[in-house]
């Protein structure tokens, strides 16, 4: 397994294959990697059925946009919760035979051990890099704004103080205090809520989106996202 101390370098000077949700937290940690590794691809994991992204609940085309626009290569499959790990696994390997050495994620707190990024890494003979690892949270979410990166909020737990109306709103420093002030989490850790970039530094054009009308279900509710045509 990974050296502990090494997750938050791990792709420094090494091809890596990064776990990617279209998300804030996926993002800045590729683009970190990038700074310092080379990126081959991105792996994202759908839903049984192949319509949703298995993370954020995505349609693949924006997904597919996304990496179109960054400019990488996208290995993807779809799973069930409980052939996730063999298929996830089984996405590693094929990075590993063309080339790649490490996995980056975009996890902020993972306990040193016991960690299952590590052991999937392991089991398909990778290391780890995890470039925002044990970074404070709203540090982590003004960098990623600070960056240049633009997201949308698309997924909130109603349960979790977030509202109905915090749906298609931007990540700006104002909008951060205004969570912060709310008694959220502005990285949304707890599971309050997730996003997707739609613009930024790694990107060779804006996503054209579609906001589609509110889904409600039981405690959450999502705003599904659309590629606009073109």
């Amino acid at each position: 397994m990974t050296t502990v101390t090494n997750w938050k370098n791990g792709a420094e000077g090494r091809k890596f294959i990064a776990s990617f949700s279209g998300g804030k937290d996926s993002m800045l940690a590729l683009y970190q990697a990038m700074k310092v590794g080379e990126a081959m691809g991105l792996i994202v994991m759908l839903e049984e059925e192949g319509k949703r992204s298995r993370s954020h609940g995505m349609p693949p085309e924006v997904i597919f946009a996304q990496a179109d626009s960054i400019g990488l290569p996208v290995f993807t499959a779809a799973a069930s919760w409980a052939d996730y790990e063999k298929v996830f696994i089984g996405l590693l390997e094929n990075a590993k035979q063309q080339g790649a050495e490490v996995l980056v994620t975009g996890d902020l707190d993972m306990t040193a051990h016991g960690c299952w990024q590590d052991e999937v890494s392991a089991k398909a003979g990778l290391q780890l890099g995890m470039p925002l690892w044990q970074m404070d949270h709203r540090e982590t979410v003004e960098t990623f704004i600070n960056t240049g990166f633009i997201s949308i909020i698309v997924t909130v737990n109603l349960s979790l103080n977030m509202r109905e109306d915090d749906l298609g709103r931007i990540l700006t420093p104002a909008y951060v205090q205004e969570l912060v002030d709310r008694g959220i989490d502005p990285c949304g850790e707890g599971g309050e809520f997730h996003t997707t970039v739609i613009d930024g530094p790694l990107f060779k054009y804006p996503i054209p989106i579609r906001k589609c009308d509110m889904i409600r279900n039981g405690e959450y509710a999502f705003l599904p996202l659309e590629l606009e045509p073109q």
